[in-house]
């Protein structure tokens, strides 16, 4: 079964097909897609924007999602009517727990109680074991102390404190002392903030290219990195993936903002096109790329990740020099008014100028496109 392609893809091809600057055979010959799927594609678009009847796939899944919804409601609805009276007694949040024992003694599971009301479950069964521990308990009236000593003299911090405490006859470390003036804001009068130095994020891969970018074959080593170029609008950010047996840029992902979920997303629709195994995704120390987010992804479909030095741009000069190329290519060649433009042109110029008719001499003189379709024997065939 083929893969589907990315859904950023999909959008971007059919604002393509929608300017009518081609027929919709060369579009789809440049975009490496057949003309049915493209007529396809255009034909749910229509239905999407209303410029034709029939029920979208967004209206398919509001209805699935209503349904689901429905039937939830009607196991919560018995839990919130009898909330409604409990929290607006305005109890602490620790206090809320004996609402679960009533409706524990009604026959209602714990465990949905608990999920409707924000609970967890462990949480509930250690404060049912023991609601007031002798910790707490002790916190407390160390609080109160602490309280009354910052107020005779607001000059003290918790050091201070701490042995004013010991005078008075309680028994706590620095630590503690210090951990509960933090949580109730007990601070000296005279007390400064440190200036905040900004240093560069700490790497969360080793660097597993050391500057040798090559490979035997198709998905062993992804490069990648994001970019940013201006508009009458604002800035748009593209990050891509580039796989460099082939010099193909196997994913990519196109937005107004620089977050994480840009790389994310880049990498989601590298993984659906071609499904690695074991792949090296190398990258530069960037907030984006050391994110918990991108971590996850790369370890939950079996990726190495690797990260060069901090201010070393020759790490990274593979793919910094593609970006030259989209720079000088696209994004230096006239003012872009908007963004759409801007983003219509980038994916234009890699999906049809750079995969199938920029030639590279690192290739024999071949584009990426022809390159794989030569060197895949399955693909050939």
């Amino acid at each position: 079964m083929p893969k589907p392609y990315p859904e950023e893809f999909r959008r971007d091809v059919i604002a393509v097909a929608r300017k009518g600057q081609a027929p919709l055979k060369q579009i789809a010959k440049d975009f490496g897609i057949s003309e049915s799927c493209l007529a396809g594609w255009l034909k749910k678009a229509d239905i999407t924007d209303g410029n034709r009847p029939g029920l979208t796939t967004a209206e398919t899944e509001e209805l699935r999602e209503l349904r689901k919804r429905t039937k939830l409601l009607q196991q919560e609805n018995e839990i919130l009517r009898r909330a409604a009276a409990f929290f607006a007694r305005e109890l602490p949040p620790k206090m809320s727990y004996p609402l679960v024992l009533d409706l524990a003694a009604d026959r209602i599971p714990v465990a949905v109680t608990c999920r409707v009301l924000g609970f967890s479950k462990q949480a509930f069964y250690k404060w049912m074991k023991d609601p007031v521990s002798p910790r707490d308990w002790d916190d407390a009236h160390l609080l109160n102390a602490a309280l009354d000593i910052h107020a005779d003299d607001p000059e003290f911090g918790y050091r201070f404190i701490a042995d004013e405490l010991a005078d008075l006859g309680f028994e706590a470390g620095e630590n503690r002392v210090q951990r509960l003036c933090s949580l109730q804001g007990i601070y000296s009068a005279f007390a400064r903030r440190r200036a905040l130095i900004s240093r560069p994020g700490p790497p969360v891969h080793d660097d597993l290219v050391q500057r040798d970018f090559t490979a035997p074959g198709p998905n062993q080593l992804w490069l990648t990195d994001i970019s940013e170029h201006r508009t009458d609008q604002g800035k748009l950010y593209i990050c891509a993936v580039k796989d460099v047996w082939s010099n193909r840029i196997v994913g990519y992902s196109i937005d107004d903002r620089m977050t994480a979920e840009l790389a994310c997303a880049a990498l989601r629709n590298a993984i659906g096109l071609r499904s690695p195994t074991a792949t090296i995704v190398h990258s530069d120390r960037g907030s984006q790329f050391r994110s918990r987010k991108f971590v996850h992804l790369l370890s939950h479909n079996g990726l190495r990740g690797s990260m060069g030095r901090v201010a070393a741009c020759a790490d990274s000069s593979a793919m910094e020099s593609w970006f030259a190329l989209l720079q000088h290519n696209v994004l230096d060649r006239k003012r872009w008014a908007t963004k759409e433009e801007l983003r219509l042109a980038m994916v234009s110029w890699i999906e049809r100028t750079y995969h199938r008719r920029r030639r590279q001499r690192g290739l024999s003189r071949l584009t990426p496109v022809e390159y794989e379709i030569l060197n895949q024997a399955p693909l050939a065939a």
